[in-house]
Formats: C-alpha cells, structure tokens, sequence
C-alpha cells in the first residue's frame, strides 16, 4: 500500500482495474478527468470486445470524446494504472491530453519511459506533462498477481 492517500482519480483507475479483472481481462484501468470531475472511465477489455484495440486508455479516451463532441481533449488528464503501450500513447498524443498520470512502469511494454519513448520522438504530434508512480506498488502488485494466478 501507499504510505500517502492516493488521489482520487487514480483510486477510481484502480477500482476500474480491479473490475476488469473480475471479467477476466488484464487488471488495467483509466480514467480522464477535465476541470476536476471524471467524466470517463474503463478498464480493458480486449478479450471481451474482441478487440485489440479496446485498451483500458483507447476506451476512456473515445468516452471522455464522445462527451466533450471533440476528438481533441484539451484540459483533461488521464490517470492510467500502468505505463502506456505505444498505441496508447499514440492515442494520448492525438487526443492532446494535457498530463498523463500512470502508476506502474512496464519494462516489457511500455512506451512513455521505456520501449519506444513515444512523446519524445520529433515526430510525436504532442507531448502530455507525464507524472508517474502513484499507486504504483497496488498496480503493480494487481498485475502480478493476476499473472501469476494464470502460469
């Protein structure tokens, strides 16, 4: 556990993580906040929408897009429980997320600090302010746990 509260937004990341794996996907979830309130929130679920797509951060940026009517979601935030993959981070950078808050790394495949590092690429269309760890030892410990219940 934590040693300081957890912020909100990444608490309810957690509980969304915690829900997807009960339906048996990877314990990942995410929620975007703009102006101070949630106004999107999932967790993974390619297996479950047949679809390889439907990332917990795909899923939460095409609700909080559909509720803002933009495809760009200037001023929100998305709090995610662990380090986006390359396509997520593709997805955040066309969304224009202004901060990125993720609580695990992924070593093996994560793109904002390992892997492809993909908002420092010059080509990167936009660079979210990235703050990373909290919540990082419940996300970190959810996943592990998760996998090692499947070996």
């Amino acid at each position: 556990m934590s040693r300081w509260p957890l912020p909100e937004p990444m608490q309810l990341a957690l509980d969304q993580a915690r829900a997807g794996e009960s339906a048996g996907e990877v314990p990942i979830g995410a929620v975007i906040v703009k102006d101070g309130a949630v106004i999107a929130a999932a967790h993974n679920a390619p297996r479950g929408l047949h679809d390889p797509t439907a990332h917990a951060e795909v899923l939460a940026i095409r609700q909080a897009a559909a509720i803002l009517g933009s495809e760009r979601l200037d001023g929100c935030d998305l709090w995610v429980t662990l380090e986006p993959c390359a396509m997520c981070a593709g997805a955040i950078a066309h969304a224009r997320i202004g901060r990125l808050y993720y609580a695990a790394p992924d070593p093996k495949g994560g793109a904002v600090e390992h892997g492809a590092r993909v908002f420092e690429h010059e080509q990167s269309l936009h660079k979210p302010q990235v703050y990373s760890g909290m919540g990082e030892d419940e996300a970190g410990e959810m996943l592990r746990a998760f996998f090692r219940a499947r070996r």
